[in-house]
Order: structure tokens, then sequence, then C-alpha cells
């Protein structure tokens, strides 16, 4: 009885010291996860430097290929020859990087996954790249030639076509992430079905609304005219029915195991 009473302070500073230790620790390995991927991304940036020309000669093939003779692009700034071809080469790193820059945010939240989340996650992580990646090349192999053909030769005859690398360059960067994310819509809706945010049966039933709503997206996404808009829109419409044709299949899955569990 004689004892005095322990400080409360001093009794809640080691649970207050074991509550921020983790939090410290994951910040860390925040820190330097992110780390790793800027100093990936700097290096390949580096290494392609050196062909930075060659890589916008690459990406301006598709218009100079449908070009009268004797035509060529302009630079109508000052600094464009040299910031162009940079900006396109530090958008090619990062482009370049990004199995390496979402395998670290793999490594780092895979911990605090269950068995049966990390055995989906993954595969889709991986699936997501891909399909980023096939949207960028559709864009460039597919809708490219088209566009640049519809606009090349539907100008008057006694215009002539000299595209400004700058903004050439906007334009195209604009359009490989629109179509880089729109082929994300597979991963999109197969989530929305998996968690139990929406059906497949509910889906089908907004069909109507969902391809209204790959038009106007398409229209927000690419420059005002309908051949971008509908080679974006009708791309994101049919991943849309894919999505749904893989969330059949997992729901069919699951009712089957639940079916064996009981």
């Amino acid at each position: 009885m004689s004892d005095s009473p322990t400080p409360r302070g001093d009794q809640q500073a080691p649970h207050g010291e074991q509550a921020q230790a983790p939090l410290i620790e994951h910040l860390i390995e925040l820190r330097s996860r992110l780390m790793r991927a800027v100093i990936v991304i700097l290096i390949i940036f580096l290494a392609l430097y050196a062909f930075s020309n060659d890589i916008y000669t690459f990406v301006a093939t598709p218009l100079m290929a449908l070009l009268p003779e004797g035509s060529q692009m302009i630079a109508t700034e000052v600094a464009s020859p040299f910031l162009a071809p940079f900006k396109l080469t530090m958008v090619v790193a990062v482009f370049i990087a990004v199995p390496f820059v979402l395998h670290q945010m793999w490594a780092f939240i895979a911990p605090g996954l269950y068995q049966n989340e990390k055995t989906l996650a993954l595969p889709l992580l991986a699936s997501s790249v891909v399909l980023f990646y096939g949207g960028a090349a559709f864009a460039y192999y597919v809708v490219f030639p088209l566009l640049f053909e519809f606009f090349v030769y539907t100008g008057p005859e006694n215009v002539a076509v000299m595209t400004d690398i700058s903004q050439y360059l906007n334009f195209v960067l604009k359009l490989f992430f629109a179509f880089g994310v729109a082929f994300e819509i597979p991963i999109a809706t197969f989530l929305l079905i998996w968690t139990g945010a929406t059906s497949v049966e509910s889906l089908s039933k907004k069909r109507p609304y969902i391809v209204l709503g790959c038009f106007v997206i398409g229209m927000l996404l690419t420059p005002p005219d309908v051949i971008s808009q509908s080679l974006l829109a009708i791309p994101m419409w049919l991943l849309y029915e894919i999505g749904l044709l893989f969330g059949r299949v997992v729901k069919r899955r699951k009712a089957e195991d639940e079916d064996r569990d009981e």
C-alpha cells in the first residue's frame, strides 16, 4: 500500500513504441522499394537516351509513311528538337520498367494477403501488364495507320501536312495511354464480379448502357473524330464481353466448389 503508483505515461510508452515500430518499418520498406523503382527507371532512361532520336523516328513512322514525298515533320519551338525525344525516352523508360515497378508493389503488399488472394492477385497483375502492352501495341499497329491515313488523305489538296513534333508526341502518348487503360477492362470487370460488387446478370442487363459509355469514353479520350472514337469504343466493348465471360467461369467454379464442400 505504501508503494507509489507507476505514472500512467510510463505504462503507455512501451505500447506506443510497439505500435509505431511496424508503421516505421513499413514506411522504410516502401521508401526503399520506391527508390529501387526510380533507380531502375533512371538506368533504363540513361541506356536509351543515346537512341532517343531513333525512338522518336520509330514512333513517328506511322505518320511519316503516309506523308507525301518531300514532306517532313517540323519543330515550331526552339527546344522542341531536344525536349520531344527526351520526353518520349523518359516515357519509354517508365513503360519498360512497369513489370519491375509492379513487382516491387507486389513484394510490398504480398505479406499482408491471404494465400487465396495471392493465388489470384499474381495472375491478375501479370495479365494487367500484358493487356496494357497489348493496348499500346494495338494503338501503334492498328489505330495509328488507319487514323493517320484518314487525316492525311481527307484534307484539302493544297494543304501541306507538316506536323509539329511536340504536338504529335502529345497526341500519340494520349492514345497510347487511352488504349492501354481501355485494355484493362477485362480485369476491372472480373474483379467487380469476383469481389461480389456486382453480378454477371446485372452487368449483362446493363450492356446497352455500357456500350453507350464506351463511346462516350472514346469521345473524351480520343481526338474529335468518329474513326478514333470507334477504334477505341469497339475494343472496349469487346473486352467488356471478355470480362463477363471470365466472370461467368469464376461464378460457375465458385458454385461447384460450394457444392463440393456441402
